[in-house]
């Protein structure tokens, strides 16, 4: 039986609402034909995706089994769609993705110089998209910071970098040459602990978690920089992002007791086109030649 992506999609968007009612405000349908849908995909896999009752909706086992497995199958649908528009434009283009603070200019100039007719594009991600965007087309290739969820994805190891605190200039830390992960023991971390589990394991402010202080959604380094410099708190970054936003009102200083941040390149492991490989053996280069 083949899976209906329009029924897998309005399935998502139940799973992530757990609300029919909602789930059709965004889908933009009628809830009645939303709840439609899902019966029919109930029907055609022969499971119950949700336990429903007047109060709340939940997933089954079932249900949850293939949100996990949704997701792939949805960003590959999406990633040939925009392959194809592209072949269909007649445009031959390459785009690489590339987080704040990595340098890609190397590998782009030399593609470009061993293909002239190709339109190499570069685009910024984020943490919290660098892998989206190449397993749902938007990229072909994506420099990302680890660590990520590699499910999928095929990789080549390009570089490590020390990772650094980032302070309010005026911090007592500010002037030293190196610290340790425990000297940042007081301090109020303006990140997911997860991402520093190294500060996780010494921070006082975790003794009781429902006393420390709530971290903002922060979107973006910026935003997260302001916040150091408004004296918020302190982050955790790979040297090449802290020296890339260089500005007055804040520093960086090298922790030296932590492991390095390690810079990937990945691309869709279920794509065999020779430009991936090949592209990842220029880029391999470049990191050689800079390190």
């Amino acid at each position: 039986m083949d899976l209906d992506l329009r029924k897998l999609r309005y399935f998502v968007a139940v799973a992530e609402e757990l609300h029919f009612g909602r789930a059709a405000e965004r889908l933009h349908i009628a809830q009645p034909v939303l709840s439609r849908q899902i019966r029919a995909l109930e029907d055609e896999l022969a499971v119950r995706l949700f336990s429903r009752d007047r109060r709340s909706t939940e997933l089954t086992r079932a249900g949850a089994q293939l949100l996990t497995d949704a997701g792939p199958l949805l960003a590959a649908a999406d990633a040939t769609r925009r392959r194809v528009a592209r072949a269909a434009r007649g445009v031959a283009s390459f785009t690489v993705g590339f987080m704040p603070g990595l340098i890609v200019t190397g590998a782009v100039r030399e593609l470009s110089r061993r293909y002239p007719e190709l339109s190499v594009e570069v685009v910024r991600t984020n943490w919290d998209d660098q892998t989206e965007v190449i397993l749902d087309g938007r990229v072909d290739v994506g420099y990302v910071r680890m660590p990520v969820d590699t499910r999928g994805l095929a990789t080549r190891s390009l570089l490590a970098e020390p990772r650094v605190a980032v302070l309010p200039a005026d911090h007592p830390y500010a002037g030293k040459p190196a610290l340790r992960i425990a000297d940042l023991a007081g301090e109020h971390l303006l990140q997911d602990p997860a991402a520093v589990p190294e500060w996780r394991d010494v921070a006082r402010e975790l003794a009781d978690p429902q006393q420390r202080p709530a971290v903002p959604g922060f979107r973006s380094v910026e935003e997260k920089l302001e916040s150091v410099a408004a004296g918020r708190g302190v982050v955790v970054l790979p040297l090449s992002t802290a020296t890339y936003y260089t500005r007055a009102d804040i520093a960086h200083v090298e922790i030296e007791d932590i492991g390095p941040n390690r810079v990937f390149l990945a691309w869709d492991g279920s794509r065999h086109d020779p430009l991936l490989e090949e592209f990842a053996d220029i880029a391999v280069d470049c990191a050689d030649s800079s390190a």
